[in-house]
């Protein structure tokens, strides 16, 4: 497949798919994510590729969904695109390999989910990180209700995704969010630093370790969790605050 939306590298034992939509600060659509499930296909794949490294061109990782995609869905298309999305998230949660997101700039909404379905975040010190579902009567998705609980706890999760406010790297870092804050210009240095650790190790003990964290994780099953989310979601893009809230969204970018 030719990509327009990733670019799609390999470098030594790391692979490595950069979103590059930089023009709509990499706005994820429904092509990005199509492209992004055959590069990790190739990964897994790839018996020379032991961990895998997500990032953005340009200014931002990920601004999240592209809404001009969404506007004018129905809400059948709407399930449909929800469904394919939270597929492709599961893909990068239960990956087999180790990945690492290196949060560039920001990483927002389905770009914030995204980073959040990796093994580690390492995040620049520009980056700006959040879930502004809230404010466009959206809800989240990729699994994040538990994926956020799991890093900085049920209270703080709760702060994070109610406010939908954006926060730094370094107070990702300070809560726990990301495990490492670092200079831009340094950014994809200490990702390649942090792969070239773990690359070293066994491949076989590697998918193991993560097979069992994923056993790890609580009661509720992950796929009742994501079916929720789509219900979530679709329930919020039936009200008719939606189209308000995604003007006044647009109003707030000008």
């Amino acid at each position: 497949m030719d990509y327009e939306c990733i670019i799609y590298e390999k470098k030594d034992q790391v692979g490595l798919i950069k979103l590059n939509r930089p023009k709509v600060l990499n706005a994820m659509n429904r092509q990005l994510w199509i492209e992004m499930q055959d590069a990790l296909e190739i990964s897994k794949q790839d018996n020379q590729i032991k961990a895998l490294i997500f990032t953005g061109e340009g200014r931002a990782f990920s601004t999240g969904a592209d809404l001009k995609d969404s506007k004018d869905r129905s809400i059948e298309d709407y399930r449909r695109y929800l469904e394919s999305l939270q597929e492709a998230s599961r893909k990068i949660i239960r990956f087999e390999k180790p990945t690492i997101a290196a949060i560039n700039g920001y990483a927002l909404g389905s770009g914030y989910e995204l980073a959040l379905a990796c093994d580690i975040r390492i995040a620049a010190k520009e980056a700006f990180i959040g879930s502004p579902e809230a404010k466009v009567t959206s809800s989240v998705t990729g699994g994040a209700f538990r994926l956020v609980q799991d890093l900085v706890g049920p209270g703080k999760a709760r702060e994070l995704l109610f406010t939908a406010e954006n926060i730094t790297g370094e107070e990702a870092q300070r809560i726990g969010l990301v495990n490492k804050v670092v200079p831009l210009e340094t950014l994809m240095d200490e990702a390649f630093a942090m792969a070239k650790k773990i690359v070293a190790n066994s491949a076989f003990s590697l998918k193991l370790i993560k097979k069992g964290f994923l056993m790890a994780r609580g009661e509720c099953s992950l796929e009742a969790l994501m079916d929720y989310e789509i219900e979530a979601c679709l329930a919020c893009v039936s009200t008719k605050d939606r189209e308000q809230s995604l003007d006044d969204f647009e109003q707030r970018k000008k």
